[in-house]
């Protein structure tokens, strides 16, 4: 079971891409395998015109369908999620989170925005089909801190709700695969 990290920034280096990365971490600390994809990275002119022939867009599209669950990460802009997100979303077909676990990370400017991620990204994912959207975590600016000497700082009451976020997605998975896996029968 592999877990895509799908980085909804437009910048390099980002507050939302930094927390992405971190709960990765923290998902391959606790034995799962990782995936990283960075919108920003894709073809933009694939993108913008939805290019459903664009090879490097297909592969993307192919890494969602692969995934077992996503945890996805965008800044918060005019109290929504970044378009550039939206634009690669718009390219999944409509049941293209079918049966996954969703762990959805924000940051913006401040606590306005908080609630971006509930009325704006979680009814796309809900409409894409993804089996559990899990609680959202947003983060302000002042909350997530980066410096070349003392690397990435999370707020402990930000990073206690991460940790709750990947463990939530940890156990799901767990138990899905226990389920999903056939119990061996001895052979006598």
């Amino acid at each position: 079971m592999t877990i895509l990290l799908i980085g909804g920034s437009p910048l390099t280096p980002s507050r939302s891409t930094r927390l992405l990365h971190h709960a990765g971490e923290r998902l391959t600390l606790l034995g799962h395998r990782t995936h990283r994809l960075q919108v920003r990275d894709l073809p933009a002119e694939a993108l913008l015109h939805a290019d459903f022939t664009n090879a490097e867009l297909a592969r993307a599209v192919s890494l969602v369908a692969d995934a077992s669950a996503l945890v996805i990460a965008t800044p918060v802009y005019k109290a929504a999620y970044s378009g550039v997100l939206k634009a690669f979303l718009d390219m999944l077909p409509q049941d293209g989170l079918h049966d996954k676990v969703v762990l959805p990370l924000a940051t913006g400017g401040s606590q306005s925005h908080m609630l971006a991620l509930d009325y704006a990204l979680r009814p796309v994912l809900s409409a894409l089909g993804a089996r559990h959207v899990l609680a959202s975590i947003y983060a302000t600016d002042a909350q997530v801190q980066w410096s070349e000497q003392d690397g990435l700082s999370i707020e402990p009451g930000i990073a206690r709700r991460l940790q709750d976020g990947v463990d939530a997605l940890s156990t799901g998975l767990l138990a899905r695969r226990e389920f999903s896996e056939p119990e061996a029968v001895p052979l006598d």
